[in-house]
């Protein structure tokens, strides 16, 4: 989950995207290779480092170049210390220490940017003999929005497995302005086949190139291995501003160096062929807010006994006149920012697992008290609400995200029959595994198509690896054979942005801006997906008295 989170009170001169590759790391899989994953930390004005974001993990490989990418702000009056920490990923826990280290290195933003945008040096904290290495590069990120759609197939490709024919896929590679190239997208593997078709993709335009379509982007052919010795079948050299107003297919001789060679009469090693290229211009998140849009922001609140009795100073509702628990530091955190969009500031606000005073267990109860109208006056009346169903309710049981999920679902589908007039962002507030996450999963899957974000912020130390299954960055949530259409959910924990256990201010800022960065994005992937266009600002009237 990159996300891109300001860590200081400077106004950013520009943004710059980092991409991450490393070589010859230590193997530390038994029957397999490492499963690496590396971690962006960035250090802010108290000197700490703070998580920034990870990148996928990628299986069975010692030389892995990462596809997903880091986007910070670049302050030219401050030093901005980076560190990359290497990890072989070995389960699906979100937790670090669950996983082996390989190797970290600190450097510096204007390190980086100053050696032509890229270093590359030796990871330190591994063995002397190892030699193990990591490359990072970084680029001013271009502030076009626009879109590009590529469909890729291959024709009479290498045979390059004994008893079958190929397993091929491709990797896409941006050319960085000193000539290098960075991974920036891989395909999926089609097994058994030398005319393989691969799915068409979209990207933006600012990660594939830069949004400079006269870069020249390299593809590279494999054949998929099980054991991630991919063998390479071929190269192939693409400049898409020579190509976007030709007819497709048009075709490329993928060229393997070293047959090349070797082979006085190689001629080529088959053809990649583009045989669909689409490049849209694309509105800004802030083109519809200022076309009118609304965000709907409603409030679910863990009222399960996991978190603890109010009364004791251990809970994490502890409730004490004039002291604020971590539930209300987060919510108020986060509800600040949100509730500026909103123009009416009436927020519903919802609590599950609790025993309510008619002895009824419920998951989707309104914390007002009120039986037919969840609704809070400002982020405060939430509050207020909140505090009030402390004093009234008992902590019970089980930690059920379904209903209330399916709760804001129908008003999102109302909201969907006029696409564009409002989105809908929920924020669950929680201390633990999600008890029915069969039940959560297909919720989610089925207003994956509606005008709906997710943000869920857990609270307390808890393992939340089931968390990361739900926020899939990296690939559909699945449910009954269904995927998700679009990501919808973003999960933080709140333990990252504690300060010796306290919550700072700058910590608060920190956390709101970590759990909206993927707002505006899946906003867009809505709009993107039903044809919406924003509207146009309201004219601009003068009164005079």
């Amino acid at each position: 989950m990159a996300a891109s989170i300001p860590l200081s009170t400077a106004v950013p001169a520009s943004e710059v995207t980092i991409n991450v590759a490393c070589r010859n790391l230590m193997d530390k899989d038994v029957f397999s290779k490492s499963d690496p994953m590396a971690v962006l930390y960035v250090q802010d004005i108290n000197q700490r480092y703070r998580e920034l974001g990870r990148t996928e993990s990628i299986k069975d490989s010692l030389n892995p170049s990462f596809v997903k990418s880091f986007v910070m702000p670049y302050l030219f009056e401050e030093c901005q210390r980076l560190r990359f920490e290497i990890y072989d990923v070995d389960s699906a826990s979100a937790k670090l220490d669950r996983h082996d280290f390989l190797g970290r290195l600190d450097c510096t933003l204007a390190e980086i940017l100053t050696n032509g945008g890229k270093i590359e040096k030796p990871l330190e904290a591994t063995p002397k003999s190892k030699k193990s290495t990591i490359t990072v590069t970084a680029e001013e990120v271009n502030p076009c929005n626009d879109l590009v759609t590529i469909e890729f197939r291959g024709k009479h490709l290498d045979k390059k497995d004994l008893f079958g024919k190929s397993d091929p896929f491709l990797v896409i590679h941006r050319m960085n302005a000193d000539g290098s190239y960075v991974a920036v997208h891989k395909t999926e593997i089609i097994k058994n086949t030398l005319n393989p078709s691969w799915k068409k993709f979209t990207i933006s335009a600012k990660k594939l190139c830069n949004a400079d379509y006269t870069r020249s982007l390299k593809i590279e052919c494999y054949d998929w291995d099980s054991d991630g010795s991919h063998d390479l079948i071929g190269i192939c050299y693409i400049v898409l501003q020579e190509h976007r107003h030709q007819n497709f297919p048009v075709s490329f001789e993928c060229i393997n160096p070293k047959k090349k060679e070797k082979k006085k009469k190689y001629k080529n090693s088959g053809e990649i062929q583009i045989t669909k290229l689409e490049i849209l211009e694309q509105p800004s998140y802030l083109d519809f807010i200022r076309g009118g849009m609304q965000v709907n922001f409603t409030v679910g609140i863990d009222f399960t006994a996991s978190n603890g009795e109010p009364r004791r100073a251990n809970s994490l509702h502890y409730n004490v006149p004039g002291q604020e628990n971590l539930y209300m530091k987060a919510l108020k955190a986060v509800g600040e920012v949100c509730q500026e969009y909103d123009t009416d500031k009436m927020f519903p606000a919802l609590g599950f697992g609790a025993r309510l005073p008619n002895g009824v267990v419920s998951h989707e109860f309104y914390l007002n008290g009120t039986p037919d109208n969840p609704y809070c006056s400002t982020v405060d009346g939430v509050l207020n609400a909140y505090l009030m169903s402390i004093n009234s309710v008992q902590l019970y049981g089980p930690t059920n995200f379904a209903p209330i999920i399916n709760h804001v679902a129908r008003f999102a589908a109302t909201s969907h029959q006029n696409p564009g007039s409002s989105y809908c962002v929920l924020l669950m507030l929680t201390d633990g595994v999600i008890s029915d996450m069969v039940q959560t999963k297909e919720a989610i899957v089925n207003a994956s198509y509606l005008p709906l974000s997710i943000i869920i912020v857990g609270i307390g130390n808890a393992d939340f690896a089931a968390m990361d299954v739900l926020d899939a960055d990296d690939e559909p949530l699945l449910s009954r054979g269904r995927a998700a259409v679009r990501d919808i959910v973003q999960f933080v924990p709140f333990s990252k942005f504690l300060v010796n256990g306290a919550v700072t201010t700058l910590s608060s800022v920190q956390l709101a801006k970590e759990v909206l960065a993927e707002i505006p994005d899946q906003v867009l992937s809505y709009m993107r997906m039903n044809h919406v266009k924003p509207n146009p600002p309201p004219s601009y009237q003068s009164y005079q008295q």
